[in-house]
């Protein structure tokens, strides 16, 4: 099967224990000699300067969290000389401010390895043409996947976001293969392929590399077929290094490859710190064995997943983490059930009636928070009423069956919602006495 690296993608369990064993005990052995705040915060879990630190020990190291990072803004965590960082990036702030990371050589070397990988996963090569559609700049998603293409020779389309008309007739002009993208946008394109009279047929896409959002199986299929290719997903974010932390493969499309030569991977129960069994899901938690500038240990990334260590049929060996299935924080208690949007979504577009855009407004007007689900029909012509309470009575009876409650479902015309051209989508909003974000719609 196609593989950028197949030493380091289908590497034997035991060699690579081995090797992340070896960069362990050098990272830990760098952070005490060059970090600060690793210093302390390594003295406070009691590890001893020069302990001998195995896999088996790794939950005997403290965690890193993203308030660490804050408190020690801007350079707090540098483990290089300043005049050594060449570029520095940020977190798109998905669960508060901003999150600075600085880069050196080395790590830009690292970050166009992974994403170099990531277009392997895609069977992209050095033949491949790629239109990079996330965004240029402090977020991670444009630059990362960019150089990954570059690296591994591909003809790169730097696209950026926004400018959909635009987007599209690249698309069909240079006939790109792979497109690199939040899925959000991709559904947008989907729709001004409509627009402007575009059969998918007429493009060469094959295969779509969208990240830096959560997003379901069922938004998959939506967007296979309305752009004509095969959907992936790819992990990453900015603390830890960017997008290419895993992808998935084009052969099984079933978990995401973690790249574990660089990223030491755990999940955790996040309501007391511990380790849970392969196969429960937790919180994402990641050790970067090889960044230079600002490594981190045990980061703790906020999003919930599982692990699976199963056989893949593409032939890499790597550990395979599922979709972000929501984030910790992004947990909405409506009248006493746990809701993720991820959930939401999965149920929604689900329903064929549904097309892929939709908001999940959390109202605070009442003395319990209640949730209201709005979603678009799908298809751009007029719908009767008849048709309209069809979707909307379909879609209540798939929330309750999957969520165990009735929100209220609203279905508007295609086209109502706002559409997200720059960025990543906004798909929870809340209703207070003092503001209504659907009051015009």
């Amino acid at each position: 099967m196609p593989m950028w690296d197949q030493q380091a993608e289908a590497m034997s369990t035991d060699e690579r224990a081995a090797l992340q064993s070896q960069r362990l005990g050098g990272l830990l052995t760098r952070l005490a000699r060059t970090s600060p705040f690793y210093q302390r915060h390594l003295a406070e879990a009691g590890v001893e300067p020069g302990a001998t630190i195995t896999l088996d020990d790794l939950t005997s190291l403290p965690f890193t969290t993203k308030p660490d990072l804050w408190d020690h803004y801007p350079w707090g965590m540098l483990t290089i000389p300043r005049e050594e960082v060449v570029r520095v990036h940020a977190s798109s702030g998905t669960g508060g401010r901003p999150t600075l990371s600085a880069y050196s050589r080395k790590d830009l070397r690292i970050w166009a390895e992974v994403c170099a990988r990531a277009l392997g996963c895609a069977h992209a090569d050095h033949s491949t043409t790629v239109q990079v559609s996330y965004g240029y700049g402090l977020f991670t998603g444009g630059l990362g996947l960019h150089q990954g293409a570059e690296l591994m020779g591909c003809a790169v389309v730097p696209a950026s976001s926004g400018q959909s008309a635009r987007q599209v007739a690249l698309l069909r002009d240079l006939g790109a293969e792979v497109l690199c993208c939040t899925p959000s946008y991709a559904a947008r394109l989907g729709e001004v392929l409509v627009e402007e009279g575009i059969e998918a047929e007429q493009l060469a896409l094959r295969v779509g590399i969208f990240g830096a959002e959560p997003w379901s199986e069922a938004l998959r299929g939506k967007l296979e077929a309305a752009l004509g290719l095969k959907a992936l997903d790819i992990y990453g974010l900015a603390e830890v290094i960017g997008p290419g932390v895993a992808c998935e493969c084009l052969e099984a499309q079933n978990g995401l490859h973690v790249n574990e030569d660089h990223f030491l991977v755990e999940v955790i129960d996040p309501s007391n710190e511990t380790p849970v069994a392969v196969g429960e899901r937790g919180e994402l938690v990641f050790t970067t064995l090889t960044r230079e500038a600002m490594p981190l240990l045990r980061y703790r990334t906020g999003d919930v997943a599982t692990l699976d260590r199963s056989p893949c049929s593409c032939g890499r060996t790597l550990v395979r983490m599922s979709k972000v299935l929501g984030r910790v924080d992004d947990m909405l208690v409506v009248r006493g059930v746990n809701v993720y949007p991820s959930e939401v979504e999965a149920a929604l577009l689900a329903e064929p009636g549904v097309g892929s855009q939709y908001l999940l407004v959390v109202d605070r007007t009442q003395t319990m928070a209640a949730l209201e689900v709005v979603c678009e029909l799908a298809g751009a012509e007029p719908a009767g009423a008849d048709q309209v309470e069809g979707v909307r009575a379909a879609v209540a009876v798939a929330l309750e069956r999957r969520l165990g409650l009735r929100p209220v479902v609203r279905v508007l015309p295609a086209g109502a919602l706002p559409r997200v051209e720059v960025g990543k989508a906004k798909r929870v909003v809340e209703r207070t006495a003092e503001s209504d974000p659907l009051a015009s719609r």
